[in-house]
């Protein structure tokens, strides 16, 4: 196989409602059958009028800004700062849910195009009815990647070529069958486009020549095929995210439990998990015996006398502001790792005496 790289030049500045394929062929009178045009999604969104007006600088634009961005967003994957990892309502996970101030007139936004898969099949279909032209089209975007430092195209959407090359079942030069090897040759040909379209050349089309003998008709399902399933995403949540989210599922777990009276084993395992990792001077004791339990509940009004048992909890002393902070902190480590062995918990009114002590029906 033999590529070719070839950018489209003197597009010039595309408008809301411009003729892309006019554009393109007349930029282009040299296109081929078999050519993949890869198109950044800017010009795609400029024709469809995605475009959103936004204040020119100041606190009034970053509202603005803010309020597009929870419009475009699905979900939120990861904020840290002012940055937001959002998931589009595309299904892309991407900085900003890709809105895009560059290249643009200052007090405006552009967004990403409403379906780019639609987007690719109609420009395609334009130039194949218009001008003879049996052309792939990507719609490419650039995007960060986790776990590696930079930027690279990828494609949003597809037509007339898919956006996987499958190779499963096929048989290495060792004798070895392929079980996993899935290439995102759609992405791969994005990134290549973009060597040579740049971000501040001007050069929003590339034409990748040689990669296909023959385009495939529009019946597949685009580069969505590239977005993975919620089930298989073993990282669909930022740090910090994951971690308020367990949180906040083993609160669920814990009430939903429901009123059996509590495994001591289990509890005991509970206490052990968090041994290790709670501040120094916190203590956490079990109690257990039914005639310590029945002295201790009438202690403190609001105590339930049903309660399985008892975990009463004291902080480090001397106390200060900080210790309360770590104090409730290992309180919740210790309802986490109830809920990890299927054992409720209630938070209870503090015994009486120091203002740094807890209790836990289980």
């Amino acid at each position: 196989m033999r590529l070719e790289i070839l950018p489209v030049l003197g597009i010039g500045h595309v408008t809301e409602g411009d003729d892309l394929a006019a554009v393109i062929a007349t930029a282009a009178p040299w296109l081929r059958d078999g050519d993949v045009l890869v198109v950044t999604s800017k010009i795609v969104s400029k024709a469809e009028g995605r475009l959103v007006d936004v204040p020119a600088d100041g606190p009034e634009r970053l509202a603005a800004r803010d309020e597009v961005l929870a419009d475009e967003t699905a979900r939120v994957v990861a904020s840290r700062g002012p940055t937001r990892i959002v998931q589009t309502h595309h299904g892309f996970v991407m900085a900003s849910a890709g809105i895009d101030a560059s290249n643009v007139d200052k007090t405006r936004l552009v967004l990403l195009p409403v379906d780019p898969d639609a987007s690719a099949r109609e420009l395609r279909g334009a130039l194949r009815e218009r001008y003879d032209l049996d052309v792939a089209v990507i719609i490419s975007d650039t995007m960060g990647r986790p776990w590696r430092n930079g930027l690279t195209d990828v494609a949003l959407g597809v037509a007339g070529m898919p956006a996987i090359r499958d190779h499963r079942g096929e048989v290495d030069p060792y004798g070895n069958e392929l079980q996993l090897t899935q290439m995102a040759v759609v992405d791969e040909l994005a990134g290549a486009g973009e060597l040579i379209k740049g971000k501040c050349d001007q050069v929003p089309v590339a034409v990748v020549r040689g990669y296909l003998a023959a385009t495939r008709p529009d019946d597949s399902d685009g580069a969505r095929t590239l977005i993975r399933d919620a089930a298989q995403d073993l990282f669909s949540l930022g740090t910090a995210e994951a971690r308020a989210a367990g949180l906040a599922d083993a609160a669920t777990l814990a009430e939903a439990v429901g009123p059996e009276p509590a495994d001591p084993a289990a509890v005991r395992r509970a206490l052990d998990a968090v041994a290790g990792v709670v501040t120094p001077g916190t203590v956490f004791t079990l109690v257990d015996e039914a005639e310590v339990r029945a002295g201790l509940v009438a202690e403190v009004p609001g105590w339930p006398a049903d309660a399985s048992a008892l975990v009463l909890g004291t902080a480090p002393a001397p106390l200060d502001p900080m210790d309360l902070v770590r104090f409730g902190a290992d309180l919740h480590r210790l309802r986490v790792a109830l809920a990890a062995e299927g054992v409720r918990s209630t938070l209870l009114p503090p015994p009486a005496g120091s203002p740094a002590s807890a209790a836990l029906a289980l």
